[in-house]
């Protein structure tokens, strides 16, 4: 596969969010481990609360990791500049290791614009575009709580089945046709967000090494991001390098005259 080819997977990757992780060396020393909470008189809702509690919460995000993508064992290296305005749009730039910028996306709740720079043309569609690629249950939120290493609103309800196993908590159950499993570690921070579409035959998993301290609150260092579809098998690691949370950012994504418009 090319080099452009790879990059689309990065982008589609990006866009739905998904992922496998090993822990990398920290932007940071990582966190001290804190003692296992026990769970607060069998209280689902309490448990849920606590867990939720551990999310970073910001306004803005700004994250540049060096990453690797391994489609079917061709792998090349780039980094990614990430940049999240909560709740309203993520913004993701993809420059090659020769310093130029292959892509450029700006994902919102509602929408997904990419420019392919190498080829001077750019895609503009509606958010469930993503879903011709992964779960239908896959939205905006989702992949936000998913790059700040936080839970996933729609998995922590009181629908879902929250345990402990092996002195860490877990969270599953079925949104739609996606099953999920979600595990914390001793800090009470997700390690793990397990994915399978029952109806698509997709098998997903988000994992996350150690945690950094970015002012009050924890982030991870690191992130990979494994697909299994039928035959195809994407993996995309991602080692952050630098993180800032409620600085002033741009948001920019303008369209060259000269770029044509692909469906």
């Amino acid at each position: 596969m090319n080099m452009m080819g790879k990059i689309k997977w990065i982008v589609l990757i990006v866009i739905i969010g998904l992922g496998a992780c090993k822990a990398k060396k920290p932007v940071v020393a990582p966190v001290v481990i804190a003692p296992v909470v026990t769970p607060v008189n069998n209280d689902k809702a309490l448990n849920l609360k606590l867990l939720k509690a551990k999310d970073i919460s910001f306004n803005t995000l700004a994250i540049k990791a060096k990453a690797n993508l391994d489609f079917a064992g061709n792998k090349n290296g780039v980094t990614m500049n990430i940049r999240m305005e909560r709740d309203k749009q993520i913004w993701v730039s993809i420059t090659a290791i020769i310093g130029i910028e292959v892509a450029r996306a700006v994902i919102t709740p509602d929408s997904i614009k990419v420019r392919n720079n190498m080829q001077s043309t750019y895609l503009k569609k509606p958010f469930n575009y993503a879903h011709r690629y992964t779960s239908k249950n896959v939205n905006f939120r989702m992949l936000q709580a998913i790059f700040a290493g936080n839970t996933i609103p729609d998995f922590t309800t009181e629908l879902s089945e929250i345990s402990q196993q092996n002195g860490a908590w877990a969270i599953n159950g079925e949104e739609g046709t996606l099953a999920f499993k979600v595990l914390f570690n001793e800090i009470m921070k997700v390690s793990e967000n397990n994915l399978n579409d029952l109806k698509s035959g997709q098998a997903l998993k988000v994992a996350y090494g150690s945690y950094q301290q970015v002012n009050d609150g924890l982030f991870p260092t690191s992130l990979t991001i494994n697909s299994m579809a039928g035959t195809k098998r994407v993996n995309l690691q991602m080692d952050y390098t630098k993180v800032d949370r409620n600085i002033p950012l741009d948001f920019p994504f303008s369209v060259p005259k000269n770029y044509e418009l692909v469906n």
